[in-house]
């Protein structure tokens, strides 16, 4: 009764209160494709964490040393430090080290420490004005996936989806950053597979879900967080974009879910062309008759008749594509790659 008692309060009380929706479509707000200023060795980044608080203190350390070998000064957030529950501080803290460090003239670019949750809560708090006037690049993965969309979405600004700067710098991750960075390559991402005794290939396979290739914006991340932002104005307009999507730890029933979000959002019927990263540890759990991945992404991606493939080397994985967030690309499902076909820098 007293449950029966509560959802009723709740009933009366959304009854009284004005609705409140959002423009999807964005029809009223066409941004333009701003492309952020080059960088080069020697250049301050700013390091923040906009997400979640680092419990290892020797992570401060390894993101430091990791850009410094890369050839950077590194400014730290004020609040890289600060711990709000599981968050690296309060909300105005994490927003305004964004912030300045947009607004700071001396900083070249900006790298996320970590990811993990908390990156959605500051989109509101963001001066998405200074950036459009000072574009520089931002760096980061998994839960930055919602400063990827939002700036997208608010202001055109090209971004880059890839490692942390506590992240894995191997010999992989450190040769692509230059290529795409200090020497502005129109990058080709295709898997590399490593040495094995093994018959035939077995690791970093694509899967050609649909072959052909396909051009246009290429736009995503990571699936949790994207979805988690649908409906908001920090959802980017997906017409005639490429799909990209990872995610880790979430069991197939979940994942069909938030693929069916993607469905009637509409996002999946405005695609061009569909890429699949890496599901790391998304194995079927317990329970009776779970879907696979495969077969949640053969029922929602197959009837759209477009490019798709997965198994690209985007996610949560040591070696990972530093793929540039709303740069104009072209995917080849046939054979599993993603070439820059513009300058992704001024």
């Amino acid at each position: 009764m007293q449950k029966r008692a509560f959802l009723k309060s709740l009933g009366l009380l959304s009854a009284s209160l004005p609705l409140v929706s959002w423009d999807t479509t964005h029809k009223s707000y066409d941004p333009k494709t701003i492309l952020p200023k080059a960088i080069k060795k020697g250049d301050t980044v700013g390091l923040i964490s906009p997400s979640a608080a680092t419990a290892d203190r020797m992570q401060f350390t390894y993101a430091k040393e990791a850009l410094e070998a890369l050839g950077f000064q590194v400014k730290s957030g004020k609040s890289l430090k600060n711990r709000y529950g599981h968050l690296a501080g309060t909300d105005e803290e994490r927003a305004g080290d964004l912030n300045e460090m947009f607004a700071d003239g001396d900083v070249k670019a900006i790298v996320s420490i970590r990811g993990g949750s908390g990156a959605a809560r500051i989109l509101p708090m963001i001066d998405y004005k200074a950036i459009s006037k000072n574009p520089k690049p931002l760096l980061g993965y998994s839960d930055i996936t919602a400063l990827h969309c939002a700036i997208q979405a608010q202001t055109g600004l090209v971004t880059f989806h890839g490692p942390m700067g506590s992240g894995s710098w191997n010999s992989f991750n450190v040769s692509q950053f230059e290529k795409v960075f200090f020497e502005r390559e129109k990058v080709t991402y295709e898997n590399v597979h490593t040495a094995s005794d093994e018959l035939v290939v077995k690791n970093n396979r694509i899967q050609t879900l649909r072959g052909g290739t396909a051009q246009g914006k290429i736009l995503g991340g990571n699936l949790t967080v994207l979805t988690g932002i649908s409906g908001s104005p920090y959802y980017p307009d997906f017409r005639d974009s490429i799909l990209f999507i990872e995610d880790i730890g979430e069991d197939p029933y979940k994942m069909d879910r938030m693929m069916s979000t993607l469905k009637l959002n509409g996002t999946l019927d405005r695609i061009k062309g569909f890429i699949f990263g890496q599901c790391t540890d998304c194995e079927p759990g317990g329970g009776y008759g779970s879907l696979t991945l495969d077969q949640v992404l053969d029922d929602y991606i197959l009837p759209l008749g477009i490019p798709a493939y997965s198994g690209a080397m985007i996610g949560h994985i040591p070696k990972q594509f530093i793929i540039p967030v709303g740069a104009r690309v072209e995917m080849n499902a046939d054979k599993g790659t993603i070439s820059l076909v513009e300058s992704v820098f001024q």
